[in-house]
């Protein structure tokens, strides 16, 4: 035992692998526990580079994060190690630069657009977080031949961030039946009916998918269009639904809220639009697996939203008059915070034994389709574990930014 317990690269190497477990591998959940125990004793004794890597294995592992925030991260410790191929680390770091060139591109593009847009101004109430916004599309897929993809995710998780703002912080219920309505139909012509201020956002969510229609035409794949808007529409139907219900006072059960909750998350809605902008690999059949909530994308979203809600709850990030999940559960089973965290973490960890047991057989779905979702899932990961770092944008958003945005790699 004394020999296992000393062998810290080894513990090291079991507890990521724990982290690939699916349900009723009971001793990779016991080796978890095991190897954390021992390497947070062993982290002040130990040397760098190996002190860094297991302090920073500790807050974030590799399964569950972003692999272009790790890969430049393992970059700095592994010019750090005597035994390292000197060609290769060459290779890494001006691949690195490389890419972060075009990512740099493609955000002054769309920098470009949203300052054209003027939201800022126009609608004040709404989040400015078109960066953050494409930090975590850049989550979602990072490679050279997404850039098309990433450049139409982004603009449509920015547009959704201001639909979400205008549900639920600014405009009435009796206004956002109509705007309701126009997004269902789907037609400029919808915009007379609307007030000033949703005139604005509604034209612009238009033209977004009116861009990418253009795109995908000149490729003969605009039918890949019409599921991500139909999935923008879901998302606004249980939007409004959280309104009727804050309007009414209506305290919903538990299993109402989260019934709503996860198409409220988005990220049905963002797996789809991620599909839209990728290769041949993409096919209808795609787009009806998703629409049907397969099991990856199902997990996906629980992570997301109970995450969100741990995080809201934790950190106080919530308006008084809004429904919380966490206190729902609360009031509904007669529990403590404490207890209603306890248990939604219970619901996140067997939601990531679900994507694990879902890349052991990818033959529904090839892989390139799958990693959408588990990135998707990483992102949560990183950015909300400590607090919603996306509204209230903390650590992890700006350090991943510096480094993958700002910061070349010293040659």
């Amino acid at each position: 035992m004394s020999s296992i317990t000393t062998d810290v690269q080894g513990l090291l190497e079991l507890y990521e692998a724990s982290y690939m477990r699916v349900h009723g591998e009971d001793i990779l959940n016991e080796a978890i526990s095991f190897t954390t125990t021992h390497l947070t004793l062993a982290a002040p004794t130990l040397e760098y580079p190996l002190s860094e890597q297991v302090a920073h294995a500790l807050k974030q592992s590799i399964r569950r994060g972003l692999p272009r925030v790790e890969a430049r991260r393992y970059i700095s410790i592994y010019q750090d190690i005597e035994s390292h191929n000197k060609a290769l680390l060459e290779f890494a770091k001006i691949d690195f630069n490389l890419l972060q060139l075009l990512h740099r591109k493609e955000l002054s593009e769309i920098c470009r657009w949203w300052k054209d847009l003027d939201f800022t101004k126009k609608l004040p109430f709404a989040r400015d977080r078109v960066v953050e916004g494409y930090f975590w599309i850049m989550g979602v897929y990072f490679e050279p031949q997404y850039s098309l993809g990433r450049k139409m995710m982004t603009k449509v998780i920015a547009m959704a961030s201001i639909v979400d703002d205008t549900y639920d912080s600014y405009a009435t219920y009796d206004e956002l039946i109509p705007y309701t309505d126009a997004i269902e139909r789907w037609d400029i012509k919808c915009m007379d009916e609307l007030p000033e201020f949703m005139k604005i956002s509604y034209k612009a969510l238009l033209d977004v998918y009116e861009e990418m229609e253009q795109l995908m035409a000149k490729q003969g794949r605009q039918y890949r269009v019409e599921y991500a808007r139909k999935a923008m529409i879901r998302l606004a139907q249980a939007y409004l639904l959280e309104a009727k219900w804050t309007h009414q006072n209506y305290k919903p059960t538990f299993e109402e809220f989260r019934d709503n909750a996860l198409p409220t998350s988005g990220y049905g809605m963002l797996a789809i639009t991620a599909f839209v902008g990728m290769g041949d690999v993409i096919t209808p059949e795609t787009f009806e697996w998703a629409t049907n909530d397969p099991k990856i994308i199902t997990a996906s979203t629980i992570i997301c939203r109970f995450m969100d809600d741990i995080a809201e709850h934790k950190f106080k990030h919530r308006r008084e008059d809004d429904c919380s999940a966490i206190e729902c559960y609360m009031e509904q089973y007669g529990v403590t915070a404490q207890e209603a965290y306890d248990e939604f973490n219970k619901h996140i960890e067997s939601s990531w034994k679900d994507i694990n047991e879902e890349f052991l057989k990818p033959t529904e779905m090839p892989v390139p389709v799958l990693n959408r979702s588990l990135n998707l899932a990483r992102v949560m990961d990183v950015l909300y574990r400590e607090g919603d770092g996306y509204t209230h944008v903390g650590k992890a958003a700006k350090g991943g930014i510096t480094s993958l945005l700002i910061d070349p790699i010293p040659l």
